[in-house]
C-alpha cells in the first residue's frame, strides 16, 4: 500500500469515527461515548504493543510527556470533540478540529522559533475566512456561534498535542509512546468519572455502544495508518491528505446522518475552505 493512500486511508478512518460518534450520541451523552473509546484505544493499542514487542526503554521524560498529551489531548481533546458534535454536528467539528495543526504550526514559530512563511499567511486567511462561512452557516441551521468555541478548543488541545507527543519522541517510540498516552487519559478520565459520583456514566449498551466502540476501533485504526504512513513517507506528503478528513465527513453525513445532521451550502464552502487552508500550511510551509 503506497503512502498517499495509507494517509487517504487514515483521513477516511477519522471521517468514519466521527460519523460513528454522531450516531452513538443519540441515545448516550459525549461523557459516555468518550470513556468506551478510551476503552477501545486502550485496548487496541496494547494488542498492537504485544506484536511490536513491548514498551523498549523509555526515558522517564518521555513517559512524562506522553502522559501529560495523555491528559490534555486525549482526554480534553477527545471530550470536546464528543460534545462538539453532540452541540454543532459532525461536519462543523470536523472542520473545526482540523485547525490543529495550524494550532500545532503556531506553537512551532512561538516555542521552537520556526519562520512564518507566505504559505502560511495565505493557508491561515483561507481557513479564517472558512470559519467565518462556517459560522454564518451553522447559524443558519440553528447553531449558535457561540458553540464553536467548543470545536475550536478541541482543535486546541490537538494542537498542543502534537508538539508534546514530538517531544516525547525523542525519548520513546510511537506506538509505545500512544500507550502511554490512551492509558494515562483512561486512568485519569474513570478516576475523575469515578471520584466525582458519575460512574453510572460508564454504562453503556445496544446500538449506541456498538456504534462507539465501531468509532474507537476505526479512531485507532486511522492513528495506526497515520503512523505507518509517516514511518515510510515525509511529513509533507502525509500530513496534507490526512488533513482530508473533513471532506469525507460530508460525504458519510449525507448517507448515513440524515434526519441527525442539517448542511447547506455556507457549511460545505466552509469545510473545504478550512480543508484547503491546512493543505496550504502543512505543504508548502
Amino acid at each position: 500500500m503506497s503512502v498517499p493512500a495509507l494517509a487517504l486511508a487514515s483521513a477516511l478512518c477519522s471521517a468514519a469515527s466521527t460519523v460513528l460518534i454522531s450516531r452513538g450520541l443519540v441515545r448516550y451523552g459525549p461523557y459516555t461515548g468518550t470513556w468506551v473509546n478510551l476503552v477501545v484505544g486502550s485496548t487496541c493499542v496494547w494488542i498492537a504493543l504485544l506484536f511490536a514487542g513491548g514498551l523498549g526503554r523509555p526515558t522517564a521524560s518521555a513517559v512524562a510527556y506522553f502522559a501529560l498529551a495523555g491528559l490534555i489531548g486525549t482526554v480534553g481533546g477527545r471530550l470536546l470533540r464528543f460534545i462538539s458534535i453532540e452541540t454543532v454536528g459532525a461536519s462543523i467539528s470536523a472542520a473545526l478540529i482540523n485547525l490543529s495543526p495550524l494550532v500545532a504550526s503556531t506553537l512551532a514559530i512561538a516555542v521552537l522559533g520556526e519562520r512564518v512563511t507566505v504559505p502560511i499567511l495565505v493557508g491561515t486567511l483561507v481557513i479564517v475566512g472558512g470559519t467565518t462561512l462556517l459560522s454564518v452557516g451553522g447559524r443558519a441551521s440553528g447553531v449558535r456561534a457561540v458553540a464553536l468555541v467548543l470545536p475550536l478548543m478541541s482543535a486546541v488541545c490537538f494542537g498542543v498535542v502534537a508538539v508534546l507527543r514530538k517531544i516525547g519522541l525523542s525519548g520513546m517510540a510511537p506506538i509505545p509512546g500512544f500507550a502511554v498516552n490512551v492509558t494515562a487519559a483512561l486512568v485519569a478520565y474513570t478516576a475523575f468519572l469515578i471520584a466525582s459520583r458519575q460512574s453510572t456514566l460508564m454504562r453503556c449498551g445496544g446500538r449506541s455502544l456498538a456504534y462507539f466502540v465501531m468509532a474507537g476501533v476505526a479512531e485507532n485504526a486511522g492513528v495506526f495508518l497515520l503512523l505507518l504512513a509517516l514511518s515510510m513517507g515525509t511529513v509533507s506528503v502525509v500530513a496534507p491528505l490526512a488533513s482530508v478528513s473533513p471532506i469525507f465527513v460530508l460525504v458519510l453525513s449525507f448517507f448515513f446522518l440524515r434526519g441527525i445532521e442539517m448542511l447547506n451550502v455556507r457549511i460545505i464552502a466552509g469545510t473545504v475552505l478550512i480543508v484547503a487552508g491546512v493543505y496550504l500550511i502543512t505543504t508548502l510551509r
